[in-house]
């Protein structure tokens, strides 16, 4: 998926959301968002999609070895968990006119 530059990508998931995994290894877990990445449509769940990572001594690590860290996967296999209950995300105006993030099975804004 190639983005434009000017364009401005609309993520339903923020960082600290609870959210439901769909497809992978993982399918079917919840988990919390550690770190959306916008520009690559991907985000970091704590705990889910590990990867071990070789990693050459330096300063930071003198030993250097093997190290497990979780990796980015992609969106479109994420679902935000409301209330217990995964829903679609949809954005209205609130009573301040402002657009907000609500669930479109319950219909109730989220935080």
């Amino acid at each position: 998926m190639s983005i434009n530059k000017l364009e401005q990508v609309k993520i339903h998931i923020k960082k600290g959301d609870t959210v439901k995994i769909l497809a992978g290894n993982s399918k079917n877990k919840t988990g919390k968002v550690l770190r959306v990445l916008p520009k690559t449509y991907r985000a970091i769940v704590e705990g889910f999609n590990i990867v071990t990572k070789h990693t050459k001594p330096s300063a930071g690590s003198p030993n250097g070895g093997i190290v497990k860290t979780e990796a980015p996967m992609h969106i479109s296999n994420l679902m935000l968990v409301v209330n217990g209950t995964a829903s679609r995300i949809g954005r209205k105006a609130n009573e301040n006119g402002k657009l907000q993030r609500f669930s479109k099975k319950s219909g109730e804004f989220i935080k």
